[in-house]
């Protein structure tokens, strides 16, 4: 008996069937591939397969790698994923992501009010919703071990030579949407760095077969 496909909400299905990934150059495929070699196997050997995405601030990058992972691994009906994402140290989901994620169909709801603000992010309506907010790499949220450790800004890739807990350690380094905050270009930008991961994200799981 074959699993049944998660139905994604109609603009994100869209969005995704707008994505090209022939724009991902050969040396990029090669830094995503110890990714989809662990996930192949982890699918091969019918095991749990947890993704830990982790940026300094776990603010911008790590949490759109995150969710557009999680919303990938369902899309291609890619069973056992479970996405995480970490800092070196805390602060908030910044609310240009959230606003990025909810323009490209995701339904958004801040669900606490607080310094660090936990927000609720569904990409389908049958499916969990993933839990957005800033915390630490080793936070008792994220997985302690069996774990792959993403290190999605070159300051924590150099920051944190070694994960406590991580089966491996992958870099895979995106430019910050920070360096526009306060610009006419912020919204344009963060878009544009959205698409970027929904796209690599999109290759990586496109290649995995279940």
């Amino acid at each position: 008996m074959t699993s049944r496909k998660t139905i994604l909400f109609s603009e994100i299905e869209a969005l995704i069937k707008g994505l090209n990934t022939e724009t991902i150059s050969s040396e990029r495929k090669t830094v995503l591939q110890p990714l989809i070699d662990f996930i192949q196997k982890k699918v091969r050997e019918n095991l749990e397969i947890r993704i830990n995405f982790i940026c300094t601030h776990n603010s911008r990058r790590s949490h759109l790698s995150q969710v557009w992972a999680q919303t990938m691994a369902n899309y291609f009906n890619i069973k056992n994923v479970s996405c995480y994402s970490g800092g070196t140290e805390s602060t908030a989901l910044f609310p240009m992501v959230a606003k990025t994620l909810q323009n490209s169909g995701f339904q958004i709801k801040k669900i606490s009010e607080e310094k660090n603000p936990i927000y609720s992010i569904k990409y389908a309506n049958n499916e969990q919703p993933i839990i957005g907010f800033s915390k630490k790499l080793n936070d008792n949220f994220n997985p302690k071990s069996e774990f792959v450790a993403v290190m999605t800004c070159s300051e924590a890739d150099g920051g944190c030579p070694f994960i406590a807990g991580a089966e491996k350690r992958i870099p895979i380094t995106f430019d910050d949407p920070k360096a526009f905050d306060n610009t006419p270009q912020q919204a344009e930008k963060y878009n544009e760095r959205s698409v970027q991961i929904a796209t690599e994200m999109l290759y990586v799981f496109s290649q995995i077969n279940s």
